[in-house]
Protein backbone atom coordinates (compact mmCIF):
# COMPACT_ATOMS: atom_id res chain seq x y z
CA UNK A 1 0.00 0.00 0.00
CA UNK A 2 1.04 3.13 -0.79
CA UNK A 3 1.27 6.93 0.29
CA UNK A 4 -2.46 7.33 -1.14
CA UNK A 5 -3.99 4.27 -0.01
CA UNK A 6 -2.32 5.25 4.05
CA UNK A 7 -2.33 8.57 4.37
CA UNK A 8 -4.54 10.50 1.81
CA UNK A 9 -7.23 12.40 4.83
CA UNK A 10 -3.97 12.77 6.88
CA UNK A 11 -2.43 14.84 4.21
CA UNK A 12 -5.52 16.69 3.28
CA UNK A 13 -5.65 17.40 6.94
CA UNK A 14 -2.15 18.85 7.46
CA UNK A 15 -3.09 21.30 4.67
CA UNK A 16 -6.06 22.28 6.16
CA UNK A 17 -4.95 22.96 9.51
CA UNK A 18 -2.07 24.88 8.34
CA UNK A 19 -4.66 27.10 6.20
CA UNK A 20 -7.24 27.73 8.72
CA UNK A 21 -4.61 28.72 10.92
CA UNK A 22 -3.28 31.27 9.08
CA UNK A 23 -6.19 32.39 7.70
CA UNK A 24 -7.28 33.66 11.56
CA UNK A 25 -4.54 36.29 10.99
CA UNK A 26 -4.98 37.85 7.54
CA UNK A 27 -5.28 40.99 7.43
CA UNK A 28 -3.30 41.85 10.25
CA UNK A 29 -0.09 42.76 8.64
CA UNK A 30 2.11 40.46 11.07
CA UNK A 31 3.50 37.94 7.77
CA UNK A 32 6.32 36.52 10.64
CA UNK A 33 3.19 35.58 12.55
CA UNK A 34 0.93 34.37 10.20
CA UNK A 35 3.97 32.01 8.81
CA UNK A 36 4.78 30.75 12.86
CA UNK A 37 0.57 29.77 13.52
CA UNK A 38 0.79 27.95 9.66
CA UNK A 39 3.60 25.94 10.67
CA UNK A 40 2.75 24.70 14.60
CA UNK A 41 -0.87 23.69 13.13
CA UNK A 42 1.24 22.10 10.22
CA UNK A 43 3.79 20.11 12.36
CA UNK A 44 0.94 19.49 14.69
CA UNK A 45 -0.88 17.75 12.54
CA UNK A 46 2.04 15.93 10.94
CA UNK A 47 2.43 14.28 14.32
CA UNK A 48 -0.42 12.89 14.79
CA UNK A 49 0.10 10.48 11.42
CA UNK A 50 1.17 7.07 11.76
CA UNK A 51 4.05 7.85 9.68
CA UNK A 52 7.73 7.47 9.77
CA UNK A 53 8.45 11.63 8.22
CA UNK A 54 11.66 13.31 7.47
CA UNK A 55 11.22 17.21 6.21
CA UNK A 56 13.44 17.34 2.78
CA UNK A 57 12.36 21.16 2.35
CA UNK A 58 11.15 23.07 5.58
CA UNK A 59 11.33 26.02 6.73
CA UNK A 60 14.45 25.89 9.26
CA UNK A 61 16.55 26.11 5.73
CA UNK A 62 15.93 29.78 4.98
CA UNK A 63 14.46 30.83 8.32
CA UNK A 64 16.06 29.43 11.19
CA UNK A 65 13.04 28.32 12.30
CA UNK A 66 12.39 26.20 15.68
CA UNK A 67 9.76 23.49 13.51
CA UNK A 68 10.01 21.98 10.36
CA UNK A 69 13.39 22.52 9.60
CA UNK A 70 15.09 20.34 6.92
CA UNK A 71 16.25 17.01 8.22
CA UNK A 72 13.91 16.81 11.14
CA UNK A 73 11.60 14.04 12.01
CA UNK A 74 7.67 13.83 12.10
CA UNK A 75 5.21 11.54 12.35
CA UNK A 76 3.72 9.13 15.10
CA UNK A 77 5.75 6.53 13.55
CA UNK A 78 9.32 7.60 13.75
CA UNK A 79 10.82 4.64 14.21
CA UNK A 80 8.28 1.84 13.72
CA UNK A 81 9.36 -0.41 11.11
CA UNK A 82 5.68 -0.56 10.12
CA UNK A 83 5.45 3.03 9.64
CA UNK A 84 5.45 4.30 6.15
CA UNK A 85 8.39 6.14 5.46
CA UNK A 86 8.15 9.33 3.80
CA UNK A 87 9.90 12.53 3.01
CA UNK A 88 8.07 15.52 2.52
CA UNK A 89 8.48 19.06 1.33
CA UNK A 90 6.42 21.80 3.02
CA UNK A 91 5.62 25.21 2.41
CA UNK A 92 2.82 26.19 5.10
CA UNK A 93 2.27 29.01 4.25
CA UNK A 94 3.00 30.11 0.24
CA UNK A 95 2.40 34.25 -0.09
CA UNK A 96 2.98 35.41 3.55
CA UNK A 97 2.99 38.84 2.19
CA UNK A 98 -0.72 37.84 0.81
CA UNK A 99 -2.14 36.72 3.92
CA UNK A 100 -0.53 39.75 6.01
CA UNK A 101 -2.39 42.08 3.30
CA UNK A 102 -5.43 40.02 2.61
CA UNK A 103 -4.96 39.67 -0.84
CA UNK A 104 -5.85 36.83 -3.25
CA UNK A 105 -3.66 33.36 -3.63
CA UNK A 106 -1.71 32.43 -0.53
CA UNK A 107 -1.95 28.65 0.55
CA UNK A 108 -0.84 26.11 2.25
CA UNK A 109 1.35 23.31 0.89
CA UNK A 110 3.19 19.80 1.12
CA UNK A 111 4.19 17.62 -1.20
CA UNK A 112 5.09 14.40 -0.27
CA UNK A 113 7.08 10.92 -1.72
CA UNK A 114 9.00 7.55 -0.57
CA UNK A 115 12.32 8.37 0.66
CA UNK A 116 14.66 9.97 -1.84
CA UNK A 117 11.93 10.88 -4.19
CA UNK A 118 12.23 14.68 -3.74
CA UNK A 119 15.53 16.65 -4.44
CA UNK A 120 17.17 18.17 -1.46
CA UNK A 121 17.17 22.02 -2.82
CA UNK A 122 18.96 24.86 -1.01
CA UNK A 123 16.76 27.76 -0.46
CA UNK A 124 18.85 29.98 -3.07
CA UNK A 125 17.21 31.45 -6.54
CA UNK A 126 16.30 29.13 -9.05
CA UNK A 127 15.34 30.43 -12.54
CA UNK A 128 12.24 28.05 -13.43
CA UNK A 129 10.15 27.62 -16.74
CA UNK A 130 6.62 26.19 -15.79
CA UNK A 131 3.88 25.15 -18.76
CA UNK A 132 1.49 22.71 -18.98
CA UNK A 133 0.39 19.17 -20.53
CA UNK A 134 0.04 20.26 -23.64
CA UNK A 135 3.48 22.28 -24.02
CA UNK A 136 5.21 19.89 -22.31
CA UNK A 137 8.45 18.70 -24.26
CA UNK A 138 8.12 21.37 -26.47
CA UNK A 139 10.30 24.26 -24.57
CA UNK A 140 13.81 24.42 -23.34
CA UNK A 141 15.06 26.87 -20.60
CA UNK A 142 17.76 28.55 -22.58
CA UNK A 143 16.06 28.95 -25.75
CA UNK A 144 15.03 32.48 -27.03
CA UNK A 145 12.05 34.02 -24.94
CA UNK A 146 10.49 34.79 -28.44
CA UNK A 147 10.93 31.03 -29.87
CA UNK A 148 9.37 29.50 -26.44
CA UNK A 149 6.42 31.69 -26.33
CA UNK A 150 5.88 30.58 -30.13
CA UNK A 151 6.47 26.91 -29.26
CA UNK A 152 3.65 27.13 -26.25
CA UNK A 153 1.63 29.35 -28.46
CA UNK A 154 1.81 26.22 -31.41
CA UNK A 155 0.97 23.45 -28.30
CA UNK A 156 -2.13 25.37 -27.67
CA UNK A 157 -3.12 25.93 -30.93
CA UNK A 158 -2.78 29.73 -30.57
CA UNK A 159 -0.56 32.68 -31.15
CA UNK A 160 1.64 34.50 -28.88
CA UNK A 161 -0.76 37.45 -28.49
CA UNK A 162 -2.94 34.97 -27.16
CA UNK A 163 -1.01 33.52 -23.91
CA UNK A 164 -0.84 34.55 -20.53
CA UNK A 165 2.34 34.31 -19.16
CA UNK A 166 3.22 34.55 -15.33
CA UNK A 167 5.92 36.60 -14.02
CA UNK A 168 6.56 37.74 -10.45
CA UNK A 169 6.84 41.45 -10.10
CA UNK A 170 10.71 41.83 -9.00
CA UNK A 171 13.43 44.27 -10.45
CA UNK A 172 15.46 41.28 -11.39
CA UNK A 173 12.80 40.43 -13.84
CA UNK A 174 13.14 44.01 -15.78
CA UNK A 175 14.77 42.52 -18.94
CA UNK A 176 12.51 39.30 -18.89
CA UNK A 177 9.53 41.69 -18.94
CA UNK A 178 10.28 43.62 -21.48
CA UNK A 179 11.67 40.67 -23.83
CA UNK A 180 7.72 38.88 -23.33
CA UNK A 181 6.48 42.20 -23.84
CA UNK A 182 8.19 42.54 -26.69
CA UNK A 183 7.18 39.15 -28.42
CA UNK A 184 3.17 40.46 -27.90
CA UNK A 185 2.86 38.32 -25.20
CA UNK A 186 0.18 39.25 -22.43
CA UNK A 187 1.83 39.60 -18.85
CA UNK A 188 -0.07 38.42 -15.44
CA UNK A 189 2.60 40.37 -12.74
CA UNK A 190 2.23 38.81 -9.12
CA UNK A 191 3.70 40.08 -6.03
CA UNK A 192 4.07 36.38 -4.69
CA UNK A 193 3.11 32.85 -5.08
CA UNK A 194 5.20 31.60 -8.10
CA UNK A 195 4.32 27.76 -6.73
CA UNK A 196 0.58 28.49 -7.13
CA UNK A 197 1.25 30.16 -10.32
CA UNK A 198 2.88 26.93 -11.48
CA UNK A 199 -0.10 24.80 -10.50
CA UNK A 200 -2.76 27.00 -12.35
CA UNK A 201 -0.54 26.99 -15.39
CA UNK A 202 -0.90 23.14 -15.75
CA UNK A 203 -4.32 23.49 -15.01
CA UNK A 204 -6.84 24.69 -18.23
CA UNK A 205 -9.10 26.79 -17.73
CA UNK A 206 -7.21 29.66 -15.62
CA UNK A 207 -6.19 31.11 -18.13
CA UNK A 208 -2.43 31.02 -17.85
CA UNK A 209 -0.12 29.15 -19.98
CA UNK A 210 3.42 29.43 -18.49
CA UNK A 211 5.30 31.01 -15.44
CA UNK A 212 9.15 32.15 -16.14
CA UNK A 213 11.27 33.93 -13.96
CA UNK A 214 13.74 33.23 -10.83
CA UNK A 215 12.04 32.37 -7.32
CA UNK A 216 12.98 29.89 -4.65
CA UNK A 217 14.50 26.73 -5.26
CA UNK A 218 12.31 25.00 -2.92
CA UNK A 219 8.64 26.04 -4.20
CA UNK A 220 10.64 24.78 -7.35
CA UNK A 221 10.88 20.90 -5.97
CA UNK A 222 7.48 21.43 -4.71
CA UNK A 223 6.28 22.57 -8.14
CA UNK A 224 7.61 19.90 -9.71
CA UNK A 225 6.24 17.34 -7.48
CA UNK A 226 2.79 18.67 -8.63
CA UNK A 227 3.86 19.08 -12.30
CA UNK A 228 4.52 15.11 -12.11
CA UNK A 229 0.87 14.63 -10.72
CA UNK A 230 -0.49 16.90 -13.23
CA UNK A 231 1.42 15.93 -16.70
CA UNK A 232 2.83 19.38 -16.76
CA UNK A 233 6.48 20.63 -16.79
CA UNK A 234 9.40 22.45 -15.05
CA UNK A 235 12.72 23.18 -16.30
CA UNK A 236 14.97 24.76 -13.81
CA UNK A 237 18.40 25.94 -12.90
CA UNK A 238 19.93 27.29 -9.36
CA UNK A 239 21.14 30.37 -9.76
CA UNK A 240 22.64 32.32 -6.57
CA UNK A 241 21.51 35.89 -6.59
CA UNK A 242 24.37 36.79 -3.71
CA UNK A 243 27.93 35.91 -1.83
CA UNK A 244 25.79 34.10 0.70
CA UNK A 245 24.14 31.87 -1.75
CA UNK A 246 26.86 31.41 -4.02
CA UNK A 247 28.57 30.58 -0.31
CA UNK A 248 25.68 27.63 0.65
CA UNK A 249 26.46 26.41 -3.01
CA UNK A 250 29.86 25.82 -2.23
CA UNK A 251 29.17 24.39 1.32
CA UNK A 252 26.59 21.51 -0.38
CA UNK A 253 29.41 20.66 -2.98
CA UNK A 254 27.01 21.66 -5.69
CA UNK A 255 29.46 22.05 -8.91
CA UNK A 256 27.37 21.90 -11.68
CA UNK A 257 25.29 25.38 -11.01
CA UNK A 258 24.40 25.85 -14.73
CA UNK A 259 22.86 22.10 -14.68
CA UNK A 260 19.39 21.95 -15.94
CA UNK A 261 16.92 20.32 -13.87
CA UNK A 262 13.92 18.19 -15.66
CA UNK A 263 10.28 17.96 -13.36
CA UNK A 264 11.78 14.58 -13.05
CA UNK A 265 14.64 15.12 -11.39
CA UNK A 266 13.39 17.45 -8.93
CA UNK A 267 10.61 15.21 -8.28
CA UNK A 268 11.64 11.52 -9.11
CA UNK A 269 9.62 9.34 -7.01
CA UNK A 270 6.45 6.78 -8.08
CA UNK A 271 4.28 7.61 -5.17
CA UNK A 272 4.37 11.43 -4.74
CA UNK A 273 1.58 13.36 -2.90
CA UNK A 274 0.68 16.42 -3.10
CA UNK A 275 -2.11 18.74 -1.31
CA UNK A 276 -2.61 22.86 -0.55
CA UNK A 277 -5.62 24.62 0.99
CA UNK A 278 -6.56 27.79 0.33
CA UNK A 279 -5.76 30.17 3.12
CA UNK A 280 -7.02 33.24 1.02
CA UNK A 281 -9.40 33.06 -2.37
CA UNK A 282 -7.55 32.00 -5.62
CA UNK A 283 -8.04 30.98 -9.10
CA UNK A 284 -8.45 27.53 -7.91
CA UNK A 285 -9.11 27.34 -4.70
CA UNK A 286 -11.26 29.44 -2.05
CA UNK A 287 -9.79 30.85 1.18
CA UNK A 288 -11.07 29.76 4.24
CA UNK A 289 -14.36 31.40 5.01
CA UNK A 290 -15.53 30.81 9.11
CA UNK A 291 -18.95 31.23 9.75
CA UNK A 292 -20.52 31.34 13.79
CA UNK A 293 -20.30 27.45 14.16
CA UNK A 294 -17.22 26.87 12.47
CA UNK A 295 -15.42 26.81 9.01
CA UNK A 296 -14.86 25.73 5.73
CA UNK A 297 -11.74 25.07 3.47
CA UNK A 298 -11.10 24.03 -0.36
CA UNK A 299 -8.56 21.81 -0.82
CA UNK A 300 -6.44 20.00 -4.05
CA UNK A 301 -5.47 17.02 -3.63
CA UNK A 302 -3.39 14.53 -6.11
CA UNK A 303 -1.54 11.37 -6.19
CA UNK A 304 0.78 10.42 -8.81
CA UNK A 305 0.13 6.24 -8.88
CA UNK A 306 -3.30 6.60 -8.45
CA UNK A 307 -3.80 9.18 -11.23
CA UNK A 308 -6.32 11.12 -8.68
CA UNK A 309 -7.09 14.98 -8.53
CA UNK A 310 -9.72 15.83 -5.89
CA UNK A 311 -10.97 18.87 -4.86
CA UNK A 312 -11.96 18.52 -1.30
CA UNK A 313 -14.85 21.13 0.33
CA UNK A 314 -14.64 20.22 3.86
CA UNK A 315 -17.10 22.09 6.43
CA UNK A 316 -15.83 21.93 10.16
CA UNK A 317 -18.46 22.27 12.77
CA UNK A 318 -16.93 23.71 16.14
CA UNK A 319 -20.14 24.88 17.11
CA UNK A 320 -22.94 21.83 17.07
CA UNK A 321 -25.39 24.45 18.02
CA UNK A 322 -25.01 26.69 15.37
CA UNK A 323 -26.65 26.06 11.60
CA UNK A 324 -23.90 24.33 8.98
CA UNK A 325 -23.82 27.22 5.88
CA UNK A 326 -23.39 25.70 2.64
CA UNK A 327 -22.97 28.67 0.67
Amino acid sequence: MGLHSKLETGFIRIAEEAAIAAAKSMGLGEREHSDHVAVEAMRTAMNSLPMDGRIVIGEGERDKAPMLWVGEEVGAGIGDSDAVAVDIAVDPLEGTNLCATGAAGAIAVLAASERGGLLFAPDIYMQKLVVGAPARGRVRLDDPIVDTLGNIAAAYDRDIEDLTVVVLDRDRHGELIAEIRSARARILLIGDGDLSAGIAAAVRGTGVHAVFGTGGAPEGVITAAAMRCLGGEIQARLTPLNDEQERRITELGIDDVGKIYSTEELASGDDIVFACSGVTDGQLLAGVRFFGGGCRTSTLYMSLSEKVIRFVDTIRRDDERSPVVFR
